[in-house]
């Protein structure tokens, strides 16, 4: 049962929470989160934030803190057959308390359906705060293109003055 290996990114002034489900195969094995290059997770949101798209880890780390975003996923670990969403099996969830105890977070966001059905499932009840959920920026969403995607996703700096 593969558990998630990358630890979330926040800090106290982080106010949005953005969650995936679990990493991918390429997340994994590249040790920070989208790393697939077909996902759209870093495209987006720079787009959104208007800034370049980050490259390395440590870019999109500091993009992420500069921009107030914190990303972590809903689930620990699970057996899950390669990336497969759908083959997701006996999920133990992330405890959320680490950054919602220490970042004063505004709204919590859920990239895809996939997040959304677990953060229901497993985090809701513990939580107790609605998640909104935003189209999955992963290329098996191919119904929305990256501007569509962008539109969208642009809720995520409604904090920001």
């Amino acid at each position: 049962m593969p558990v998630h290996p990358i630890p979330p990114v926040f800090d106290r002034d982080s106010k949005v929470l953005i969650l995936g489900s679990f990493p991918s195969v390429k997340s994994r094995e590249e040790g920070f989160f989208y790393g697939h290059p077909q996902n759209r997770f870093w495209k987006v949101t720079a787009a959104v934030f208007g800034e370049d798209v980050p490259q390395t880890i440590e870019e999109k780390r500091a993009f992420l803190l500069r921009n107030h975003v914190a990303v972590w996923d809903v689930i620990c670990s699970c057996d899950i057959d390669g990336s497969s969403d759908a083959s997701i099996r006996n999920v133990v969830p992330n405890d959320l308390s680490v950054i919602l105890d220490a970042a004063a977070i505004d709204t919590i966001y859920v990239n895809g359906q996939t997040a959304r059905k677990y953060y229901e499932r497993y985090l809701k009840p513990t939580v107790h705060r609605p998640a909104v959920c935003l189209p999955s920026t992963s290329p098996a969403n191919a119904a929305w293109n990256t501007e569509r995607l962008v539109a969208e996703w642009k809720c995520i700096k409604n904090f920001q003055n």
